[in-house]
């Protein structure tokens, strides 16, 4: 399967971690484009609104293949905004939260350009 978006929060060069906890996982989180929210949900994953948008995170145990359009690979994590397709396959059925999303491959579409936030009094 397939899906497209912008990266929210991006865990593919090292694991993520919660609380201070590592989990173990590598993990993208996309802001997704319309066709993958509504194929996604046709399938009953759950997602997630943030600010009128649909998201999703989509986990991996194991190494994530991260390329670029030209197939070399893309190093480093995955700058928030950036445009991906992201290769995924559904994992088992949870009761509550619907199917798995196992993260496989990424391909960087473009890259988002990093916007520095300090306020100038700081």
């Amino acid at each position: 399967m397939m899906a497209s978006g912008k990266v929210a929060f991006s865990s593919v060069a090292s694991t993520d971690s919660y609380d201070g906890k590592d989990t173990g996982k590598f993990s993208l989180t996309l802001t997704l484009d319309d066709n993958s929210a509504e194929e996604l949900g046709a399938k009953g994953v759950r997602l997630k609104e943030y600010e009128n948008t649909q998201q999703r995170k989509f986990n991996s145990k194991y190494d994530v293949e991260v390329y670029n359009l030209d197939d070399s690979p893309f190093v480093g994590e995955i700058p928030r905004g950036s445009e991906v397709r992201v290769m995924y396959s559904y994992g088992p059925v949870h009761p509550q939260w619907g199917p798995s999303t196992y993260l496989s491959k990424v391909r960087v579409v473009t890259v988002a350009e990093f916007e520095a936030s300090t306020p100038d009094e700081f």
